[in-house]
């Protein structure tokens, strides 16, 4: 767990639990009693605290969270005081990261050293958390209020040269071999000062203005924190700070966290931390199995799209060859990549020099024969059939043996596809977001044949590119696409039955949507979705009323934002009502026999997210998703689901699946054959309902099993 030695009149403390030194109740409990230990040993004049792993510290175990082991004593903000009020000075020396509770038991110490690169942070917002040992009350004493506020607020770490210049850190130290003696050294000397203990108990929160100031800040977050618990909690916490002493402030912090720790959007926050830890488990993929070598990759499409996969392969040092079927084409890829690098370098973000270097890397051709060399080659192209097939009979012809063949089809069969090559096993979909050098999300789509080397390939160069792979099996849509289906059916078909797209859409934006259906189509273009239903017509024959408004809109040209009007009229991006489609909406109504009434607000929005998430409750019965944390990552993280609701499964937890399960019901038997045909409530859905099991309680259970 740790060693403990000394070097001359100096205790050395040194982490060791791989693999993140988490500051559980075991750790808490030695550290404490070591700390005690030393206070009473006369020959030790100073303590340092440092780590033999490459980080400081973990932070908390959050595992914690869910037992409420968390406060088992002693409990982190006791340790913390334990190491403040201890009579010899105590050292802590960040060679490595040190987020949350590891940078608050580094407050607690009297001297803190770092390497430059050490990262240092207070990320318990980012968990719909309030630091909750001291991190609101000791920081802005050390470091004053104006950077402990941002830091809190925005939960981002710094960097060793910012925490010196702010008196986070005292000093810095090259990291490697000789860190740990400086420190040491450091710490003899501070030893054989006077008086070289300093506590926050000591110290005064000095700024000229804090109320004015935390007034302001308020106001400047005011829009990104909009329907966010935490951020006003850690203000009052920080204002506590600038006017109790530390005593009184440490007790009101400790009140605020236990309280968030409770509410809905901390447990959303706690959700997706551990989903994103679970995501990269595939049944059938050992955790030791090896990847494939990828070091040169191809993009086939130099589109939207294509120029976006190809940017976020070249920010990670991939050479990347574009392939297009013209000249024109591929010229205006390439120059729109070396642009985006360009433009980087006029921001700043990139010096001249390297912004040329990265740019460089990316080469062109109209030749599959070019591409013969690539380890990776990835199909960016029209989202039709039969352009697919062409273009991976091709790559079956010219790919050399071991390639990885991959599509970022999003609703396509992967698994067609692959049966056009001799190799489906070397065939995966990585279906990115646009744009896809921004996006996080990537939906790594497995077939039936794919090899589990090639899924744990997808999955080590997603993280190299810095994106989230989730893991998905092969039905229409995948789990992404799929579930927008019912919520995208649902929302215009509320608006044949007498809702309006602006009422339809603040709905969903008052939820916590980044952005409302009807607005998102527009912004997508209402061609894209008539292309997916064009290729599904025999699956939808069933409704003849199934997205009527959205094919008349692209009957008239009404393509979105792209052409000034769709469901909104467009002033440059600004959206206006059109009276237009209300009109094209209550014609439409006539026609296919519906009836106009008034839909109140709820319904809009049970109508919306209950399918939505029934439709999840399906792809989950059928594997199509491991776990339910995986659909709400990739919602989340594609689609604009409000983080703090934890997703659509999250969510459906917090509201209680009887509730799902009794709306479904209602709107199957109140909407008549229409919710017949569509409000049929999965059988997991229904059984986990009947037996008042959770969704999360039901995975644990499925976890604890396997």
């Amino acid at each position: 767990m740790f060693s403990k030695e000394r070097s001359g009149c100096v205790a050395v403390i040194e982490l060791n639990a791989p693999p993140v030194n988490a500051l559980g109740l075991k750790m808490r409990q030695a550290l404490s009693s070591a700390v005690h230990e030393l206070e009473a040993d006369e020959q030790v004049k100073a303590i340092v605290l440092c780590s033999a792993l490459p980080l400081f510290c973990g932070g908390a175990d959050i595992a914690e969270f869910r037992t409420g082991a968390v406060w088992d004593k002693p409990d982190l903000p006791d340790l913390c005081v334990t190491i403040e009020t201890s009579r010899k000075p105590v050292v802590a020396a960040i060679a490595g990261p040190a987020m949350g509770g590891a940078l608050e038991i580094a407050l607690a110490c009297d001297y803190r050293v770092a390497a430059p690169e050490a990262l240092m942070g207070l990320p318990e917002i980012k968990l719909g958390l309030l630091p909750g040992a001291g991190g609101t009350q000791r920081l802005p004493r050390i470091a004053g209020l104006e950077v402990a506020t941002r830091m809190i607020l925005s939960g981002d770490p710094v960097k060793g040269d910012f925490a010196l210049s702010s008196g986070l850190v005292d000093a810095l130290f090259e990291s490697g071999q000789e860190f740990r003696a400086h420190a040491i050294e450091f710490a003899t000397r501070i030893a054989r000062e006077g008086d070289p203990k300093r506590s926050c108990a000591d110290m005064t929160v000095a700024h000229p203005d804090p109320k004015g100031f935390l007034a302001g800040y308020r106001t400047e977050i005011a829009p990104r924190s909009k329907n966010l618990v935490a951020p006003e909690r850690c203000l009052k916490s920080l204002q506590a700070a600038c006017e109790l002493p530390l005593v009184q402030g440490l007790a009101q912090e400790k009140a605020e966290f236990a309280e968030l720790l409770n509410t809905p959007q901390s447990r959303a926050g706690r959700h997706l931390f551990f989903a994103e830890r679970e995501c990269t488990k595939v049944p059938g993929v050992s955790r030791g199995q090896r990847p494939r070598d990828i070091a040169s990759v191809a993009v086939i499409g130099a589109g939207t799209m294509g120029r976006g996969i190809a940017i976020a392969f070249l920010q990670a040092g991939y050479p990347v060859t574009l392939l297009e079927t013209t000249q024109g084409a591929l010229e205006q890829g390439l120059n729109q990549v070396s642009k985006h690098f360009q433009r980087a370098a006029d921001k700043g973000r990139l010096s001249p020099d390297q912004a040329e270097a990265i740019a460089s890397n990316a080469t062109g051709t109209l030749s599959y024969a070019d591409l013969a060399d690539a380890d990776l080659i990835i199909e960016a192209a029209f989202e039709s059939m039969n352009v697919k097939r062409q273009i991976f009979e091709a790559l079956d012809r010219h790919a050399k043996p071991g390639a990885i063949l991959a599509s970022n089809t999003s609703t396509l069969d992967l698994d067609e596809i692959a049966a056009v090559t001799s190799r489906p096993e070397d065939v995966i979909g990585l279906h990115f977001f646009s744009p896809a050098n921004v996006m996080r999300l990537l939906e790594v789509v497995r077939g039936a044949k794919t090899a589990p080397d090639v899924i744990a390939t997808a999955i080590t160069v997603a993280k190299k590119i810095r994106k989230l792979p989730v893991t998905v099996g092969v039905c229409y849509g995948f789990v992404g696409n799929r579930m927008l289906e019912p919520y995208f059916r649902e929302g215009s078909r509320l608006l044949l039955e007498g809702a309006a797209p602006k009422q339809v859409d603040d709905v969903l934006e008052g939820f916590g949507m980044a952005m409302g259906i009807h607005a998102m189509a527009d912004l997508a273009g209402i061609d894209v979705g008539a292309r997916v239903r064009q290729e599904r017509r025999s699956e939808i024959a069933h409704d003849p009323a199934y997205q009527a408004i959205q094919d008349r809109l692209f009957e008239l040209g009404r393509l979105g934002q792209k052409t000034g009007r769709g469901s909104y009229i467009y002033e440059g991006r600004t959206r206006v009502e059109d009276p237009e489609v209300v009109q094209i909406s209550e014609e439409l109504a006539t026609l296919h026999g519906v009836a106009h009434r008034h839909i109140d607000d709820q319904e809009i929005l049970e109508r919306c997210l209950y399918p939505l998430i029934n439709e999840g409750f399906l792809i989950l019965e059928e594997g199509i998703a491991t776990r339910s944390g995986d659909c709400d990552l990739i919602w989340v993280n594609g689609y604009g689901f409000p983080n703090w609701r934890g997703g659509p499964m999250q969510y459906a937890d917090e509201v209680g699946l009887p509730r799902i399960l009794d709306r479904m019901n209602h709107y199957r038997h109140s909407l008549g054959a229409y919710g017949e045909m569509w409000f049929t409530p999965a059988p997991l859905l229904e059984e986990l309902a009947n037996t008042g099991v959770t969704l999360a309680e039901h995975f644990e259970a499925t976890k604890e099993k396997s």
